[in-house]
């Protein structure tokens, strides 16, 4: 069920896009797309009323990429497709397709894609790219699939045959066999490898006879007849080689007469006659030297060090007709933004401008698409990238590869409701923290990133509020430190400014913050060791904080929920430490002062569950204790501080970090997780609860975004949106 639900999201979000988008022109500045227009709706006396449907709009999706670097990039004659990499700690197995004639992003299918990985291969056959190998973690790979492009869908390869699990290693296309060879895992160094044949699904070993020593991070090129490596690391660095030819199963050492000295992160390209290797490391020794092997003669000729760019590792390199282009990596105090272009004919380097839009990078990929040199991710220092450029040799200029479309997958983060747009900012991903995010507006379905200048550092469980103006976040960790700061986002100038800290709560995150027209409270929350039942309230008219009576508050906790009255703020459940709680109190600003909730009949300890206001009720649903799901909720009511117990039947099945919007008549909740052994069951369920009959009725699932936990949720007026984390998609009910 699940791979016929996640096929007609793809198929309707493809038709979407179809109907809605007609081919665009090339866009004249990439840094600022123009928008793309919602359908317009055929004219109807009697227009009909959808309800409990989804729709996916396509740029609800993943455009471009997330951040990431150790990805593979191919070109297919009229795209080029990212696919893997890693983010912090996490391997991927996500990646999108991008047109360069119309600066434009398409989502590459997750449905039965190989499992997350990075110091994989891709190869293009002139159909399909196929990726093998790598690694997660300390996992290796000898596994992958075949992905094509004119259906969005994958197939796995056959593993019989295939070569042990390793990462870092090489590969080649023949126009008929893939050939992998060398690479290494935690213990060893490879020496073999095996040739793929699609059309059988089937391997074929290659010979070790004679072959170069195992080693990885080796380039390797083909000729039309031999696959050709040379250099890399095999415990130490390498100035050996060998020449493959698949025919005959038999290698052919490179001679070592005039060879560049041992070398590893180099770059190697086929000319059509010389593989030119350029560049390089020997331990934190760099290089901006090469040279030329001529296979046909067996002979080294060293390149042109005049003009040359920098000394370097861990760059980029891409064959014209004419030229070898080199550009990014790092030498041993920074990465770099630069590059150059070698022509063997004249043995002569042509410096190619610096981008000033284009971030210094390593681990980025490079790919020729004929007329541009298209680069794209990477990482800068401690920051992963998702953007990218493109380098036209004709006019020695480059333009910016689009960034339009949703943020990058992440956790953590939060969102807020304009009136008119869905604001996501901040989270995390493994261990990689972003001061990053984007808006969605669904009557144009576009994204438009959050500003960059100047955003509060990165962290992610911080908390968010809308003024009706601008955006507050505060709070919050990274995996460095807690927060007591942040900053104001104005949506209609894209621009953050900070905000005081003196007389700000202490640092912490997963606290609750609610909006009361004029301030917002924060209180509870964590710094990690210590639990806070303390808070403040901030005035952004004056930039001031002012301290939240402690007389009478609650006990202390974190992982609480909290709503707004309009004239208190209730605060109920959470966690101290890893006691969840069944208690709560309201705070009244105008005396600052404290009242409990009463205990009497209110639900079941919990955290992780969700909270919204009626307009006199506050309903609570959801979420669990430190034994498990707690089942059902309640509703509160403040005049008379008593509580009722939701109904239990035709409820959602018990689930954690759902989400749950108010509609004005009801509480719709959805998505969340429900544990199963070690690993946990992601949800693409929902309810609807209508408090006047304490009735549920069940969401519709037919094209409901994938299952999914902690994301964002906003109503709109009339229908309920909802995106990320991972994947960064999502989708639009109406009920």
């Amino acid at each position: 069920m699940k791979k016929i639900t996640i096929s007609l999201i793809v198929l309707l979000g493809f038709f979407w896009f179809i109907l809605g988008n007609p081919p665009a022109a090339p866009a004249k500045k990439a840094e600022a797309p123009d928008p793309v227009t919602a359908p317009a709706a055929p004219a109807q006396e009697n227009p009909p009323v959808d309800s409990d449907t989804w729709s996916i709009p396509q740029f609800l999706t993943s455009i471009p990429p997330s951040h990431r670097e150790g990805h593979t990039g191919v070109w297919t004659d009229t795209e080029v497709i990212i696919w893997g990499g890693e983010l912090g700690d996490r391997s991927l197995n996500t990646g999108a397709r991008y047109d360069p004639v119309t600066n434009t992003w398409q989502e590459v299918t997750p449905n039965e894609a190989p499992s997350p990985r990075t110091g994989h291969t891709a190869v293009w056959t002139g159909t399909e790219m196929i990726v093998w190998g790598g690694r997660d973690g300390s996992a290796f790979r000898n596994d992958g699939g075949r992905y094509n492009p004119a259906t969005d869908a994958w197939q796995k390869i056959s593993p019989e045959g295939s070569p042990s699990p390793r990462s870092d290693h090489s590969a080649v296309w023949t126009g008929y066999e893939m050939i992998v060879w060398g690479g290494g895992d935690n213990k060893s160094f490879f020496g073999n490898g095996a040739r793929y044949d699609p059309v059988a699904d089937s391997w074929q070993e290659v010979s070790s006879a004679n072959a170069p020593t195992g080693r990885r991070s080796c380039p390797a090129v083909w000729t039309g007849k031999e696959m050709i490596i040379w250099g890399g690391f095999d415990g130490s660095c390498t100035n050996n080689g060998g020449r493959y030819d698949p025919t005959a199963n038999a290698w052919a050492k490179t001679t070592a007469n005039g060879a560049p000295p041992p070398i590893c992160y180099h770059t190697a390209v086929w000319t059509g006659s010389e593989m030119i290797v350029w560049g390089g490391e020997n331990f934190s020794t760099y290089y901006n030297m090469g040279s030329r092997y001529n296979p046909a003669d067996d002979s080294w000729q060293s390149t042109s060090v005049a003009g040359a760019p920098a000394k370097r590792s861990g760059h980029t390199a891409v064959w014209t007709g004419t030229e070898m282009i080199v550009w990014g990596g790092q030498d041993s105090t920074s990465h770099l933004n630069t590059g150059g272009r070698y022509s063997p004919a004249a043995n002569t380097w042509q410096a190619i401008p610096v981008s000033e839009s284009l971030a210094r990078r390593t681990g980025h990929t490079a790919v020729w698409t004929g007329s541009e040199m298209m680069i794209w991710g990477g990482k800068d220092g401690s920051s992963y990238l998702n953007t990218g450029g493109r380098y036209n040799p004709a006019t020695n200029s480059w333009q910016s590869a689009s960034v339009a479309g949703a943020p990058s997958e992440r956790e953590g983060f939060t969102s807020v409701w304009t009136g008119s747009e869905l604001i996501v900012w901040g989270g995390f991903f493994g261990n990689y923290y972003y001061s990053t995010g984007g808006r969605y507006d669904p009557s144009t379905i576009t994204w438009q990133w959050t500003s960059n200048k100047w955003p509060p550092a990165k962290r992610a469980n911080h908390s968010a509020v809308w003024t009706g103006s601008e955006m507050i976040v505060w709070g919050g960790n990274n995996i460095a430190a807690y927060f007591n700061d942040g900053g104001i986002y104005n949506p209609v100038d894209n621009a953050w400014h900070p905000i005081s800290t003196a007389g700000a709560p202490a640092k912490r995150s997963n606290h609750t913050a609610v909006w009361t027209g004029k301030e917002m409270i924060v209180w509870g929350g964590t710094d990690g060791n210590a639990v806070f039942n303390t808070g403040a309230r901030y005035n952004p008219a004056t930039d001031a904080w002012q301290a939240v009576s402690p007389a009478g508050a609650p006990a202390k906790r974190s992982d609480h929920a909290a709503v707004w009255t309009g004239k208190e703020m209730i605060v109920w459940g959470g966690k101290d430490k890893n006691l969840c709680l069944d208690s709560g109190g309201r705070y009244n600003p105008a005396t600052n002062t404290w009242q409990a909730v009463s205990p009497a009949g209110a639900p079941a300890k919990r955290s992780d569950h969700t909270a919204v206001w009626t307009g006199k009720e506050m309903i609570i649903w959801g979420g669990g204790d430190e034994n498990g799901l707690s089942a059902g909720g309640g509703r509160y009511h403040p005049s008379t501080n008593s509580w009722k117990i939701t109904a239990a039947a035709g409820a959602p099945e018990p689930r954690r970090k759902h989400s749950a919007v108010w509609t004005g008549a009801e509480m719709i909740v959805w998505g969340g997780y429900r544990p199963e052994g070690k690993s946990r069951k992601l949800l693409s369920t929902g309810g609807k609860y209508r408090p006047e009959s304490d009735a549920w009725q069940e969401t519709s699932t037919i094209i409901a975004p994938v299952g999914r936990a902690g994301h964002a949720a906003a109503w709109t007026g009339s229908k309920m949106i909802i995106w990320g984390p991972s994947p960064n998609n999502g989708g639009i009910y109406t009920p």
